[in-house]
């Protein structure tokens, strides 16, 4: 069991001795969770490969699960690939920092666990001040998964980090929640024509504008079967509650209309029901319990940033079930819908 410590530097409070001490834990071979735009990473040298070996036993994370390496330079990407793309290049100066990972051929630096023995890395550089700070002061790139146990909900604070991860990790950067709430975008340059291997806060729109036609793997909106994952995120159950989840798509008074008679069937067989619902619909369900407003349908992002969060609060109310409205798969809402899709097993209805 490891003395896990907490650090708290958010607050425009950037201490200096607190990153250095980070930093060498990082270069020591030991796992220090800290925080992104996106959600908190469980982050490891990563051209140390026992001590990324230690972030899939803390995790519980299977070995046929990639990694993103997180940078902060050009200089380290440069390092980590075999050769650069010129859309490599009008990505980067377009998104990073920021929510953006780029599938990329790896240089022979990368260990092989790192990838899950693909040809291929997943490189990012976050758009987070003590991100960037603690990885250009390691000195090294990091390897950084969501810092959970491997399956459930992703941290957006340090205090779902600590729930999953205490006594598994030497310290957590507690800088405060993450603004984007979901994952990064996944975006698989090695081929003739980009490839979105997982949606996030950067929209098939806003790479389109950039690099033209991307297209979409299938597995962000069905399971991955019978092929290797090639990025984090395409597991067919993940980001899960403990609770039974399922989503209702269609249009929003049958929605409204479906999680309420079921909400009913559910309490009459003394089930205890969690419900998901949007700004828009919240007042709709009054008369029960255990009822989150996710934000603005009008304003997905806000959805995105609070969808972690409201999952783990159902689990803390001991919910059996989970009913979750279904928003618009297009822009930010694609990324949402693949978050809630794989956290429900892809237990969809349609109405």
């Amino acid at each position: 069991m490891i003395d896990t410590q907490i650090a708290v530097i958010h607050g425009g409070n950037m201490d200096e001795d607190i990153i250095d001490h980070a930093a060498q834990l990082i270069r020591d071979g030991k796992l220090v969770a800290f925080p992104t735009e996106t959600v908190y990473g469980l982050g490891a040298n990563a051209l140390d490969a026992k001590a990324v070996g230690g972030i899939f036993e803390a995790k519980g994370r299977p070995a046929d699960n990639p990694l993103i390496v997180h940078i902060g330079s050009k200089g380290q990407f440069d390092r980590l690939t075999d050769g650069v793309k010129d859309i490599a290049q009008r990505l980067m100066d377009a998104f990073w920092p920021g929510p953006l990972t780029l599938v990329v051929r790896k240089s022979p630096l990368v260990p092989d666990i790192i990838t899950a023995g693909l040809d291929t890395v997943a490189l990012r550089m976050p758009r987070h001040d003590i991100a960037l700070a603690l990885i250009n002061r390691a000195g090294v790139p990091i390897a950084a998964p969501s810092a959970n146990i491997s399956g459930s909900p992703s941290p957006t604070t340090a205090r779902h980090v600590a729930k999953d991860l205490s006594g598994r990790v030497h310290l957590i950067l507690d800088g405060g929640p993450c603004k984007v709430g979901v994952e990064s975008t996944v975006l698989d340059i090695t081929g003739e024509r980009p490839v979105i291997l997982r949606p996030g806060g950067i929209t098939v729109e806003m790479l389109e504008s950039v690099v033209g036609r991307v297209k979409v793997d299938p597995g962000v909106i069905r399971p991955v079967q019978g092929r290797p994952v090639r990025s984090p995120g395409m597991k067919y159950r993940h980001y899960s509650p403990r609770a039974r989840m399922a989503v209702v798509e269609g249009g929003l008074k049958d929605i409204v209309d479906k999680i309420t008679d079921l909400t009913r069937g559910y309490i009459s067989q003394g089930k205890k029901v969690g419900i998901l619902a949007t700004q828009q619909t919240y007042g709709q369900y009054r008369d029960f319990d255990n009822v989150i407003s996710l934000g603005d349908r009008e304003h997905p992002d806000t959805i995105a940033e609070s969808l972690y969060s409201a999952l783990r609060r159902m689990d803390e109310e001991g919910v059996d079930i989970i009913l979750a409205e279904g928003v618009a798969r297009e822009g930010v809402g694609l990324a949402i819908m693949n978050r809630m899709d794989r956290a429900a097993a892809f237990n969809i209805i349609r109405v």
